[in-house]
């Protein structure tokens, strides 16, 4: 059987014969709000901290969304399990919590996206896997006015359980199916199919170099802002 690396050519999307779109969720880091550059900064304080170098800006973006584990392990090559674990996690978390919004901003050009939304009115809103702790200093700090926020320890389940989707559609009375979900790792795409969205990778977000967002099964690939703009638009409009 041909894998998915042996394809030429990648999957079809799922046909856009799609039920209207009431409700637009986003996943956070790294799709709705640029939150690299403040938790890079925060790696590298605890680095020095350690006496040792900065890392790149670029080598550290990679694996923003993968949580504070995965720049734990990047930062200092310990794993989850291993004794200083931790204590490295815990003063990281630290470190971001002290300058959480000094460089993040939402990701230019969806401040645009954001307004027609909110004019139209059509809600909408951020489920994340990151804390709620930092989501909510974020949301704050950025000055941004999402109907709805579901956080891991609303439900005490994660992406790519599609439950926190389920859970943000209830709370703003929508039927999955309509539904869009927005993210920037297949595990995004992955909770989103699950709860019967629709689904658009955030194609500019932190995206590993090795990584195929074509064969995540989303309804589209946005390469650009501007691009997931239109498509959100286009359907809007339909």
């Amino acid at each position: 059987m041909e894998t998915l690396a042996e394809q030429k050519e990648p999957p079809s999307y799922p046909s856009m014969d799609k039920p209207p779109i009431q409700a637009v969720l986003f996943d956070l880091d790294g799709t709705l709000v640029d939150t690299a550059p403040d938790l890079a900064l925060a790696l590298n304080r605890l680095r020095l901290e350690k006496g040792l170098p900065e890392l790149s800006y670029e080598h550290i973006r990679d694996q923003v969304s993968n949580g504070g584990n995965a720049l734990i392990e990047l930062g200092f090559g310990v794993k989850v399990g291993d004794q200083e674990q931790p204590a490295l996690r815990q003063r990281l978390l630290e470190l971001y919590e002290e300058k959480v919004a000094e460089h993040s901003r939402v990701f230019d050009g969806l401040e645009m996206l954001l307004q027609r939304l909110e004019r139209q009115p059509l809600p909408w809103g951020i489920v994340t896997n990151k804390p709620r702790i930092y989501t909510d200093l974020l949301i704050k700090a950025l000055r941004l006015h999402p109907q709805v926020v579901v956080c891991p320890e609303d439900l005490g389940v994660s992406k790519p359980d599609p439950a926190p989707l389920l859970f943000a559609a209830r709370q703003l009375a929508i039927p999955p199916e309509n539904c869009l979900y927005i993210g920037d790792h297949a595990r995004d795409i992955e909770a989103g199919t699950r709860a019967e969205m629709q689904t658009l990778v955030a194609g500019f977000g932190y995206i590993g170099i090795n990584e195929k967002p074509q064969y995540w099964g989303a309804d589209f690939v946005a390469t650009s802002v501007t691009e997931l703009n239109a498509w959100v638009q286009r359907q809007l409009d339909s």
